[in-house]
C-alpha cells in the first residue's frame, strides 16, 4: 500500500509558492535554467499526471513535488519536476527516489524531464546529487543540480537585497529553523519580515501571498500571536498602509487550522484506525496553530494513542505558561 503521511497537507504553501511565484523561482533558484525557457508561453503544472506516476511507485514521502511543462527557447517542449524536500532529516534513498520519478517520467509520456530538488533539511553535510550503479559493463548514472537552504546563511546581505519573492520565503525558512526553540525571537523575526515586506513596496496580492508563508512556517503560541499582530496593526499605522485586515487574518489562520486538521485525521485514520479517531473531537477545540502542529508531528512518533494525547497535553500546558 502506498505510504501516505500527513505531513504532506502541511506542505501545501510550498505549493502554492511553486504554482504562484514559478518563473521567480526558476530565476532565483535555477538562473541558467531559467534563460533557456520561453517565458512568452504560459508553463502548465500537470498535478494530475504527476499524480498517476506517483501512486503507480508508490512513492511520495514527505515531498512537495511539481511537474511543469515549459517550452525552450526554440519551441522544445519539455517537462520540469521539482522536487521540494522540506523536512529537518535526511533521508538515505532521496537520490533513488529523484531516479525513479524521473525516468517513470520520461517512460510514461516519452518527455524530456529535468529533475530539480530543493533541500530545506537541517543536516549540513546532506546533500544528495545522484544515483548510479555498474554491473558487467552496464553503467547508471543519474545527477541532478540541487540548491540547499542552509547555504543561504552566510548570503544574508543578498537576500535582504533581493526583490525577488523568493528571498523572502528562503528568509522565513530559516528564520523558522533558527528559533525552533526561542518563540520570542521567531516573533521579532516575523514582525521584521513583514516590516520588509511593507517596505520593498510589492503589490497588495503578493503581499498576501509572501504574508501567509511567512504566517505558516513562523507559527507562534496564541499570546505571542496576538502581540504580533498588534505590533503589525502599529506598523500599518505608521506606514499609512493596510495590507492585511482583520478579516484576512482570520481567514489566513482559518485556513492553517482546516489544513492541519485535515492532516492530522488523515493521520490517525492510517496509523491508530478507530481509536485515533476517537481522539478527533477533542483535537478539533484546539484553536493553538503550535499546538496541532506538536500534534502533526507526534502522530509520527508515537506508539500509542495515549503517548500522543500526552504530547498535546503537554503542548497545551506549555502555550498556556
Amino acid at each position: 500500500m502506498t505510504n501516505v503521511n500527513p505531513q504532506t497537507e502541511y506542505d501545501s504553501p510550498w505549493k502554492q509558492i511553486l504554482q504562484l511565484y514559478f518563473e521567480d523561482f526558476m530565476l532565483f533558484f535555477f538562473p541558467q535554467a531559467h534563460r533557456e525557457i520561453d517565458w512568452t508561453r504560459q508553463p502548465e503544472f500537470l498535478d494530475k499526471e504527476l499524480e498517476q506516476v506517483v501512486r503507480d511507485a508508490e512513492l511520495g514521502k514527505r515531498l512537495a513535488d511539481k511537474l511543469v511543462k515549459i517550452y525552450r527557447i526554440g519551441g522544445e517542449e519539455s517537462w520540469i519536476l521539482i522536487h521540494l524536500e522540506i523536512q529537518s532529516q535526511s533521508e538515505s534513498d532521496f537520490s533513488e527516489r529523484m531516479f525513479i520519478y524521473n525516468y517513470r517520467i520520461y517512460d510514461r509520456y516519452k518527455r524530456s524531464v529535468a529533475s530539480l530538488a530543493v533541500l530545506g533539511d537541517e543536516q549540513v553535510n546532506w546533500r544528495p546529487n545522484r544515483f548510479g550503479y555498474e554491473l558487467f559493463g552496464t553503467k547508471v548514472e543519474f545527477q541532478f543540480p540541487i540548491v540547499k537552504l542552509l547555504d543561504y546563511q552566510q548570503r544574508q546581505s543578498e537576500l535582504e537585497a533581493s526583490r525577488n519573492p523568493l528571498a523572502t520565503v528562503v528568509m522565513a525558512h530559516l528564520a523558522a529553523v533558527q528559533t525552533k526553540s526561542d518563540r520570542l525571537q521567531r516573533k521579532q523575526q516575523k514582525l521584521s519580515l513583514v516590516r520588509r515586506l511593507y517596505q520593498q513596496g510589492f503589490e497588495r496580492e503578493d503581499v498576501l501571498n509572501l504574508l501567509a508563508f511567512v504566517d505558516w512556517v513562523l507559527t507562534l503560541p496564541q499570546d505571542l500571536e496576538r502581540e504580533f499582530l498588534f505590533e503589525v496593526e502599529q506598523l500599518e499605522a505608521e506606514q499609512r498602509m493596510q495590507y492585511v485586515t482583520s478579516f484576512e487574518r482570520s481567514g489566513i489562520e482559518k485556513g492553517k487550522l482546516e489544513a492541519l486538521l485535515k492532516g492530522i485525521a488523515l493521520g490517525l485514520k492510517l496509523k491508530f484506525s478507530e481509536s485515533g479517531q476517537n481522539l478527533l473531537p477533542e483535537i478539533e477545540s484546539i484553536q493553538d496553530v503550535s499546538v496541532l502542529e506538536a500534534i502533526l508531528e507526534g502522530i509520527d512518533t508515537a506508539s500509542t494513542v495515549s503517548q500522543l494525547r500526552q504530547i498535546y497535553q503537554s503542548s497545551t500546558t506549555d502555550t498556556q505558561q
